[in-house]
């Protein structure tokens, strides 16, 4: 039984970030490391930290990252690809080119025999008003052509800015801490979600760059990745046991 692994938010090329062509190559280095062994891989979510595919163009780069997404699929490794809230204008690029399977929503998948809700986890149980209207937009049909007649040169470049604003708003560019049960959106949403759907047992998400892993009910277990900016985390599941683990080069056994 192969296991199946589970990563989010590497947000790939971000001007936020002064060491990203070397995050890149240490999650490549990832990949390659599992590529054997592993059934599927999913990735939740904003794995770049903008992402607009044009009809005739994608933004440049990634050549590493978009190589190893297109052989672990020729080497039949299933690679699940959802969408997140830096790169919704994913169409279908990644599944022609790389063979992902894209997710553009949350999905319910039984996976040897347990049953996974899984999620980037924006706007799930978020009262901001704000962030509905702009995911909103972002979301719009309408919206998302009207930018695509934007020249690349310029609506990448509005893309990376705007990004690279929204991390550096935050204080150090970090995330909030752990703000407990009663007040972390996923968590909030999550037990709500279990009192009409007890049948699932594991809820992963990415989003939210900090790492959670709180046992809700006898049953449900909810898990938020980390991230790949800082924590280098992941979830391998290997058919009886789910682990939430950190990859550190030389000491990781993936």
């Amino acid at each position: 039984m192969k296991p199946i692994y589970f990563l989010s938010d590497a947000h790939l090329g971000s001007w936020a970030l002064e060491h990203r062509r070397m995050q890149e190559r240490r999650l490549v280095r990832f990949l390659d490391s599992i590529k054997e062994k592993a059934a599927a891989v999913y990735l939740l979510g904003d794995m770049f930290d903008f992402w607009f595919e044009y009809k005739y163009v994608v933004p440049k780069g990634y050549t590493r990252f978009l190589g190893k997404l297109s052989e672990l699929s020729d080497l039949g490794v299933e690679v699940h690809y959802f969408t997140g809230n830096h790169d919704i204008w994913a169409f279908n690029y990644l599944e022609r080119e790389c063979g992902v399977i894209l997710h553009k929503q949350p999905i319910t998948t039984e996976l040897y025999g347990k049953v996974f809700f899984l999620a980037h986890g924006d706007g799930l149980g978020d009262p901001d008003k704000k962030f509905k209207l702009i995911r909103y937009l972002f979301h719009n049909r309408l919206c998302q052509w009207a930018f695509s007649t934007i020249h690349p040169r310029w609506g990448v470049w509005f893309g990376q800015t705007w990004a690279k604003h929204s991390r550096l708003k935050r204080p150090n560019g970090e995330e909030p801490p752990y703000m407990g049960e009663d007040r972390e959106n996923l968590v909030r949403y999550t037990k709500s979600y279990i009192q009409y759907h007890p049948n699932v047992d594991y809820f992963i998400y990415g989003h939210r760059h900090i790492e959670i892993d709180l046992q809700l009910t006898k049953k449900a277990r909810v898990v938020v990745l980390g991230d790949w900016i800082s924590h280098f985390s992941y979830v391998v599941y290997d058919g009886q046991h789910l682990f939430l683990q950190q990859y550190i080069e030389g000491e990781s056994q993936v």
